[in-house]
């Protein structure tokens, strides 16, 4: 009776050790679309990993006998726990100081080479995705950026079909009211920006009128440990001169490069050899209409390493 005992015992274990290691192998397999997922929604890379822990756990108690579609699966459950944050970060983001920013990742080269990828990670587009709500935002980043089927958004938002149908709807023709009108390469935007890296490094105040779009929008974010403007300022002259003039009272030896940010070309600053912050740039007609400063500190750690990103 013991024996029979001691070799079921023996065999549930190893039934629950292949169990363990056939969910870890599928997390891994899916986990930088998992992060991908949760970053759209998020625009923060440490909420996004919280979410992604948060998935391994609760993937780890489902019965993977039961689970058709382990991608699908698993995009579910990354989606109601981004949902959950992105809920409590709206309070979070309301007593912020200052203008709030996504946080900027370095990504590989093949990121910018995928035009679909890359215009969903853009800072401009992922400004665009924080007026929508948390359900919103879901059902648009499943539904337009990884095409995921009304009924499996349905069952990760816990909606009906139909309503998912009407939300992405809604979603859609909001964000289309919104997001850059046209589509710029990699090669116009490193364009714009050496230009605007020449007059930024040379205090050229014509230099910056010239690159700069007139109704252009400089947002930067110091999450209130670092200087930046309390509010968005507008408006190429008063935009210039406000760099121009900072930077003259300030002395500082800044320096810049270029380098590749949430899949588009971007300026990385440092300040006495110090990294100071990143400069995101929206681009229409060839000149700069957003200029997206991000120096809070707590949001510069994913910009010496690359971050993967994917839409499969």
């Amino acid at each position: 009776m013991d024996e029979r005992k001691d070799v079921t015992t023996g065999a549930a274990e190893l039934t629950a050790g292949g169990q363990m290691e056939h969910a870890t192998e599928a997390f891994l397999a899916h986990r930088n679309l998992l992060f991908t997922v949760a970053y759209e929604m998020l625009g923060s890379a440490a909420d996004a990993e919280d979410a992604l822990q948060e998935t391994w756990l609760r993937w780890v108690k489902v019965d993977l006998g039961q689970v058709h579609d382990q991608r699908a699966y698993l995009v579910r459950i990354a989606t109601r726990r981004s949902l959950d944050r992105l809920r409590t970060m709206k309070r979070r983001k309301e007593a912020y100081v200052g203008p709030w920013l996504p946080e900027p990742l370095l990504t590989a080269p093949d990121v910018a080479e995928d035009v679909e990828l890359a215009e969903s990670v853009s800072m401009a587009l992922m400004l665009v995705l924080e007026t929508l709500s948390p359900t919103e935002r879901a059902v648009f980043v499943l539904r337009e950026v990884f095409d995921v089927d009304y009924d499996e958004i349905a069952a990760a938002v816990g909606k009906t079909p139909a309503a998912v149908r009407q939300i992405a709807h809604r979603a859609r023709k909001h964000v289309d009211a919104r997001r850059p009108r046209q589509t710029v390469s990699p090669a116009q935007t490193r364009e714009a920006l050496e230009s605007f890296q020449r007059a930024l490094e040379t205090r050229d105040l014509q230099g910056l009128l010239d690159v700069l779009a007139p109704e252009v929008v400089l947002m930067s974010d110091g999450g209130g440990v670092k200087q930046a403007a309390p509010r968005p300022i507008t408006g190429a002259d008063k935009v210039a001169r406000m760099i121009v003039d900072g930077l003259g009272k300030a002395r500082l030896a800044l320096s810049s490069e270029l380098t590749m940010v949430n899949g588009n070309p971007a300026l990385l600053l440092r300040v006495d050899g110090e990294i100071d912050g990143v400069i995101a740039v929206g681009i229409e007609d060839v000149r700069i209409t957003g200029l997206y400063y991000v120096r809070n500190p707590q949001k510069l750690t994913r910009i010496t390493s690359e971050t993967p990103l994917t839409l499969r």
